[in-house]
């Protein structure tokens, strides 16, 4: 029996049918906000405030192993309901969401862990879902592309260790924006559309000290739409780090509209 613990985006619904796929036993703690999986048999409706209700529904299902995907939004903590261990617990979870809603599930994580519940990777039954090494379209990265992803991968080097952005588009070598907590889509939505050739890259990569079972960097067909509107060149993944969404579909836009999508 595994445990899935759920927040937003799509990339659930893809590991939840891979799962039913080969008929593995699981149970779903549900943490969106419209109780995306309530249909599902083995839904479970918690708060994140509830730790001890979560620990105690894996622990009577036999539930060793969990596997976080999806993104778990920074609580209303005035106004979630809490347990014993929750009231126990949430002061160390508030401490966390202040550096990112990632540490949030980082802190959950390192609880479980205290009660003898291993956390596994996001991607253990859906490992084709991250891209491998290499340039994975027709149009390949030329000299200029290559200075603006060093000065990309450069540039989310520096940032502090604590600091919550994955990714930053560079065009002409200038670096043009550096993702809030708002969103990769936030950041690409306040780029200028650069007009005639397609220029500029954006780079996304896992944070400092991110814990890599969970909240890799995800590339959807959504991304790669944004990316052609303000008329960028390519998008850069670090190998193996990734999530990337309905890769088929995603790799046909690109190849369509002559983007690159590479993996260092």
């Amino acid at each position: 029996m595994i445990g899935l613990i759920f927040g937003e985006t799509d990339f659930p619904k893809i590991i939840l049918k891979k799962i039913r796929k080969i008929k593995k036993k699981y149970l779903i703690i549900d943490l969106t906000k419209k109780k995306t999986f309530r249909k599902d048999e083995c839904f479970n409706s918690v708060s994140i405030g509830q730790i001890g209700k979560i620990i105690e529904i894996l622990k009577a299902n036999k539930c060793k192993k969990v596997l976080f995907a999806g993104r778990v939004n920074k609580p209303n903590f005035s106004k979630i309901k809490l347990d014993l261990k929750g009231v126990y617990y949430i002061p160390k979870i508030i401490k966390a969401s202040k550096i990112g809603d990632a540490a949030i599930l980082k802190e959950i994580i390192n609880i479980f862990k205290k009660e003898q519940i291993k956390t596994i990777n996001s991607l253990t039954f859906n490992p084709d879902l991250s891209l491998s090494g290499g340039i994975h379209t027709k149009t390949k990265p030329n000299y200029d592309d290559r200075s603006d992803i060093k000065i990309a991968i450069m540039t989310l080097n520096k940032l502090n260790s604590y600091n919550f952005s994955q990714g930053t588009v560079v065009r002409n070598q200038k670096i043009l924006a550096i993702e809030g907590k708002s969103g990769t889509q936030k950041m690409l939505s306040k780029i200028k559309k650069n007009q005639g050739v397609s220029k500029g890259v954006l780079v996304k990569f896992p944070k400092k000290k991110q814990d890599l079972r969970i909240d890799l960097p995800t590339i959807g067909l959504k991304t790669l739409i944004q990316c052609k509107r303000k008329n960028l060149k390519g998008v850069v993944l670090k190998k193996k780090q990734n999530v990337c969404l309905d890769k088929k579909k995603l790799i046909s836009f690109a190849n369509k509209n002559k983007i690159f999508i590479s993996c260092v």
